[in-house]
């Protein structure tokens, strides 16, 4: 049985399911609501002592950390999201983590909040997003390809970074106009299965993909 640990609006979360569903796979979901708290309870953190999502229980293991994940998934069950040659491979990896070491972080929820908190009242949890996505994407616009995919013909590490940002962006209203490159292969990856089904308003209750 393979069991995931995750929550339906994490960044995290959503990259592995999409990677998940690209291999084919069936898991149970253990929804673990952050809003709540659940992730600073005991029995998570006993699973993850960082107390963060996604946790995949799998082949024996369990898993932490997506890009990671996603990764093991990727050598275990040949999904073909990294290149062969070396300097592709570094340029998918500089792509992915572009989002999820760069954007992500900063816009994480614990993050925004505490600015949030700390700023009294001059930031926005809106303003904050806006303030850090925005050019993040900006960036992300010029280094990737002109075509259906982040970097060459295929889906890679990248497109499963890029999907769930771009969710994160139109949910806190950054305006994606300026970005129709990354519009045009988002709206290419929405027709890929496996993504639709890792849609957070696919997984808002508790299920079994």
């Amino acid at each position: 049985m393979i069991r995931l640990h995750d929550y339906w609006r994490s960044s995290a979360s959503y990259r592995v399911r999409i990677a998940l569903g690209l291999a084919g796979l069936h898991w149970e979901a253990l929804p673990v609501d952050l809003v709540a708290g659940a992730q600073r309870e005991p029995a998570h953190l006993a699973k993850n002592p960082q107390g963060l999502v996604p946790v995949l229980e799998i082949d024996g293991l369990a898993l932490t950390q997506s890009l990671a994940i996603v990764e093991y998934l990727d050598e275990t069950r040949g999904l073909g999201l990294l290149p062969g040659d070396a300097g592709q491979r570094a340029r998918v990896r500089a792509l992915a983590q572009a989002v999820a070491m760069e954007i992500h972080p900063v816009c994480n929820l614990r993050v925004a909040h505490h600015a949030v908190a700390r700023s009294g009242g001059g930031i926005t949890m809106e303003g904050w997003m806006q303030a850090f996505i925005a050019p993040g994407l900006a960036a992300l616009e010029a280094m990737v390809d002109d075509g259906d995919y982040c970097a060459g013909g295929e889906l890679t590490l990248a497109d499963i970074c890029l999907v769930p940002q771009l969710y994160n962006a139109r949910r806190w209203g950054v305006d994606l106009s300026p970005l129709p490159r990354l519009v045009r292969i988002g709206a290419h990856l929405d027709t890929v299965p496996a993504v639709a089904a890792a849609h957070p308003d696919r997984v808002a209750a508790p299920v079994t993909g």
